[in-house]
């Protein structure tokens, strides 16, 4: 049968593609260590469940307005106010199907064929496949190690043309752990004012930062970043409310109404009674989503730990997210188990069916010398991983 060339140049995302194998391995009755999920093994706060419950028995399983609720965009406005400096009205918001829609929602909207998307590595992967859907072309820029894989004013002055389009930024990081200073970001949207070139701010990793790390969003650095900006964001991270598919987009009015056009022929309104809960998260006091992240730090802070004392492994200390992402590269080269390591594909495919560890490789995040590492898994996972992975490397 005809499958369009579009869906037959999409490759399967990197990170599923392993989750699926160490799953299979799992089947057999193979001990897995995996490092490979994006997604907090903490379940979803009881209060949040409760709520979604109370809204089925109350009849909230109709549909909504294609774009959420105006509860719940009344709630996403007076968060971004409340936490993140930012004034949007409800219309300027728009709820879709999980972050990951937002992002795909986003450039269907604002890009055309022959616009250039400006993409630091490392990225999501899911980012260039979006791009390339909507018809533009990714525009990498290989970010250095020395420092700490950001983007510089100077790289992006220098990625810039006539037709560049869009600038995505992911900070907190996945896969690279690391966030954006303030001054950074400053330093990046003083070098965009006097351009056309937008910006997605992708956000969804905002509240599980660590250390002295601040967190402060694009759109809030000044006017000019403001008028330019989509933020992202959404539930899945620091909720851990992965399964409930609910993200949202905030930014100027025209692309967020085009964004309603487009949800209206592509999915409709996000589930009615999913909403009702996250109105609840949004608005929620209690220290739930605090707990996560502080058991997440220490993780972070073991991770870290242990990878640097392996020899040949050099990783960054993670400021946020849940991921290291150190550079084995020294590794490369060298035959381990009969196996030729060449690569991260190579390092990733070998560790796991020689050592049962899945871990996700760094080609498909536009870093071949890195492998990615999530640490949403409990500290006995982590250790007994991490003890595999130093016993394969001697």
């Amino acid at each position: 049968m005809k499958v369009s060339k579009r869906a037959q140049a999409v490759p399967p995302s990197a990170t599923m593609a392993v989750t699926t194998r160490a799953n299979e391995m799992k089947a057999q009755g193979i001990d897995v260590v995996g490092f490979g999920a994006g997604e907090p093994d903490f379940d979803t706060p009881d209060y949040i469940k409760q709520a979604a419950i109370d809204a089925i028995q109350a009849g909230k399983t109709k549909y909504t307005a294609t774009s959420g609720t105006i509860e719940l965009r009344k709630a996403i406005a007076d968060k971004l106010k409340r936490e993140n400096k930012l004034t949007y009205t409800p219309e300027q918001i728009i709820v879709n199907i999980g972050a990951k829609h937002s992002v795909y929602e986003c450039m269907q909207a604002v890009l055309d064929p022959g616009d250039e998307v400006i993409l630091p590595t490392p990225y999501w992967v899911t980012y260039p496949e979006a791009v390339k859907l909507a018809g533009a072309t990714p525009v990498v820029v290989r970010t250095q190690s020395s420092n700490g894989y950001k983007l510089t004013p100077e790289q992006l002055k220098a990625a810039t043309n006539d037709k560049t389009a869009l600038l995505v930024l992911n900070s907190p990081n996945n896969p690279g752990g690391f966030s954006y200073t303030p001054d950074e970001l400053a330093a990046l949207a003083k070098a965009l004012e006097g351009t056309r070139i937008m910006v997605l701010s992708d956000e969804i990793y905002e509240k599980l930062i660590y250390g002295d790390t601040r967190f402060v969003s694009f759109a809030s650095l000044s006017e000019d970043a403001y008028r330019r900006t989509l933020t992202v964001n959404g539930l899945s991270k620091a909720f851990a409310m992965t399964g409930w598919r609910l993200g949202y987009t905030a930014g100027p009015l025209d692309v967020i109404k085009a964004m309603g056009r487009l949800q209206d022929h592509m999915t409709q309104n996000p589930v009615t009674f999913a909403q009702s809960a996250a109105v609840t998260a949004l608005n929620d006091t209690s220290d739930a989503v605090e707990k996560m992240r502080i058991e997440f730090e220490k993780r972070g802070v073991y991770i870290h730990k242990r990878l640097n004392a392996i020899k040949g492994v050099a990783c960054d200390k993670p400021t946020g997210a849940f991921y290291a992402f150190p550079d084995v590269s020294a590794h490369y080269g060298r035959t381990i188990g009969g196996a030729e390591i060449n690569g991260s594909l190579d390092f990733a495919s070998a560790l796991l069916e020689q050592a049962q560890v899945a871990i996700v490789p760094g080609e498909p995040f536009g870093c071949p010398e890195n492998v990615r590492l999530s640490f949403a898994c409990s500290m006995a996972q982590i250790e007994k991983g991490l003890d595999r992975i130093e016993k394969w490397l001697s």
